[in-house]
């Protein structure tokens, strides 16, 4: 398996990226090959830095960066020899098995959506992200956590079906929860979209819906799957990543409060696409381009693109 690391995107790239990607490979199995993107004079000197030599890993040079700043769509066509601009091409060519990068995560959505588009079937491709479980220690997916900041009925039904998928194969829930975020628990409740959706989810056949939720059901143990629009998912994500740093200025140390740290997780797969695509977090450090480069084997591992497929045609 070959997976494309943005060598260039983030914050404190391109040493962060080749420290995890140095920590990445250490991890995984000789059959994964983490395979760079970026511009090759910078990742040379960061491998000799680290006492590796050129060859240690495949190294595909690019010329130029989508930065944070940029236009996501004008860049695509102002910086085609960047490492998004390319490494989305050699996605979509299956040259690669899967992308992850901690840059512009608007050049990501729309990369994914110009090159290797969206499965046929879905309505709108969304950002899982995760929030942990207090009860248990494991992880809760949010979906959307960004990517469409107001969605339609059917798009927030469909959201439950592919965090479901997801859930299961990826996170080893049997049988996943689905609650879709609301202002209250009765099915009467909440806007005319929620409403309606809460009628479609409440439908499907294929999923464990278990109704409404609300923001104080966040963190407990009542749903594997949280169902919202990319603005609601956003706000509590940001917030529940607020918690970490509150604690640690508090000098408080507490294993649960330590799972909000974004590195634990390392990134956000873009779910819908086709093609294995993980976005990391812009300040990433190296154990969180670690963690999003393992992410990025097991999804692609787990084949949740052929499983999405596969559950939009039963």
């Amino acid at each position: 398996m070959r997976l494309l690391l943005d060598a260039m995107g983030g914050d404190y790239a391109p040493k962060s990226v080749i420290e995890g990607a140095i920590l990445a490979k250490e991890e995984l199995s000789s059959d994964v090959q983490i395979v760079l993107i970026g511009d090759k004079d910078s990742i040379l000197s960061e491998l000799a830095l680290n006492n590796l030599s050129e060859d240690s890993f495949e190294i595909i040079p690019s010329e130029g960066v989508i930065e944070m700043n940029d236009h996501p769509a004008k860049a695509f066509s102002k910086k085609p020899n960047s490492s998004i601009s390319m490494a989305f091409n050699l996605l979509k060519n299956k040259k690669v098995d899967a992308f992850c990068s901690a840059g512009n995560t608007g050049a990501m959505l729309v990369g994914s959506m110009l090159s290797i588009k969206a499965i046929e079937g879905v309505i709108r491709p969304g950002i899982a992200s995760f929030i942990p479980n207090e009860k248990t220690g494991n992880f809760i997916l949010l979906l959307d956590a960004g990517a469409n900041a107001d969605c339609k009925p059917d798009v927030l039904a469909q959201f439950g079906q592919l965090g479901s998928i997801y859930s299961q194969f990826v996170m080893g829930v049997e049988k996943p929860r689905i609650g879709l975020m609301n202002l209250g628990e009765e099915e009467q409740k909440g806007t005319p979209t929620t409403q309606a959706a809460y009628q479609l989810l409440k439908l499907n056949e294929n999923i464990n819906f278990i109704g409404n939720i609300e923001g104080k059901d966040c963190f407990n143990d009542k749903v594997d799957v949280i169902v919202c629009d990319g603005f609601t998912g956003n706000v509590i994500l940001k917030m529940a990543e607020s918690f970490y740093n509150l604690v640690q200025s508090r000098n408080i140390e507490d294993d649960f409060f330590n799972l909000f740290n974004y590195e634990e997780i390392g990134g956000s797969p873009i779910l819908g696409v086709n093609g294995t695509v993980v976005i990391g977090h812009g300040a990433s450090t190296p154990k969180a381009i670690k963690n999003m480069i393992k992410m990025t084997h097991q999804q692609a591992a787990n084949h949740i693109n052929s499983k999405i497929k596969e559950s939009l045609y039963v």
